[in-house]
């Protein structure tokens, strides 16, 4: 049902990514919000890692409610607010995703709503 796509005539994924994903026709689509890296106790991690768990934590919850998983995310787009939390961020996606992994985005942004947040994730899956 979902197809990544790496044609041979473009650079390589620079990490664990796709470059594209195919979803099958009639499948259904749940766009999530993007999620901070803030628990339910309103507790927020120092660390950009533990943060990225509990952003996909979030996310792997939404999903479920629609009764899908991590496992039929086509896209995510992440942001982080300084360089050094891309490595933390993405051995946490990498660990979460085998193969080759959804289609991805990283940005590194200015800031977010509260200056403790340092990731913010959003998705998009696909099921049946």
């Amino acid at each position: 049902m979902l197809t990544p796509l790496a044609p041979d005539s473009i650079r390589p994924p620079f990490a664990k990514y796709s470059h594209g994903v195919e979803v099958a026709a009639g499948a259904r689509l749940v766009f999530c919000s993007g999620q901070l890296g803030i628990a339910p106790d309103d507790r927020v991690p120092e660390d950009a890692g533990e943060q990225a768990e509990l952003c996909f934590v979030n996310i792997a919850a939404i999903l479920a409610a629609a009764g899908l998983g991590l496992a039929d995310i086509v896209r995510i787009n992440a942001y982080v607010t300084d360089r050094a939390h891309m490595r933390p961020y993405m051995a946490v996606r990498d660990r979460l995703f085998s193969g080759s992994g959804p289609a991805s985005t990283l940005m590194i942004v200015s800031g977010f709503t509260r200056e403790e947040f340092k990731v913010e994730v959003e998705a998009v899956a696909a099921g049946n």
